[in-house]
């Protein structure tokens, strides 16, 4: 097992990781070879196109690394599940869409082994919760 040196977490719109802010200088202050990673990234997630895609990279002593993808943020899931462009700046009272059981459910199996929660109805929960602070309104 090599020593790791950090840790780095970012969010990556899939198939656009390139040597700009933020994938350079957070791999760059760690003397790591970015266009490898942009070139591995990019092909890992050429098929997720659209989604932005959480990463976390591990940094070893000897300047190599490892990276696991995450599932996309609930917020993201949720805009492109409604097509909005954004959540609501006021939630509790300007409301920009309605969610359904069913696409709660869809979301919350896609963002099952990414969630702390132990039943697809405690996901389910989460994910409501988020929708919530977007504005969106949920229905029964």
């Amino acid at each position: 097992m090599k020593p790791v040196k950090a840790v780095i977490k970012l969010q990556i719109p899939a198939g656009k990781a390139n040597p700009a802010p933020p994938v350079g200088p957070a791999l760059g202050q760690h003397g790591l070879n970015i266009q490898d990673f942009c070139s591995k990234f990019n092909e890992k997630t050429k098929e997720m196109t659209g989604d932005v895609i959480p990463v976390e990279i591990t940094v070893y002593e000897d300047r190599t690394f490892d990276f696991t993808l995450k599932s996309p943020p609930a917020a993201e899931l949720i805009k492109k599940a409604l097509k909005l462009k954004k959540g609501s700046g006021v939630p509790q009272k300007d409301k920009v869409g309605k969610i359904s059981s069913k696409q709660l459910e869809e979301i919350a199996e896609r963002k099952k082994q990414d969630i702390n929660a132990h039943d697809l109805e405690a996901a389910k929960k989460i994910i409501a919760g988020t929708a919530r602070s977007m504005g969106v309104t949920i229905e029964k």
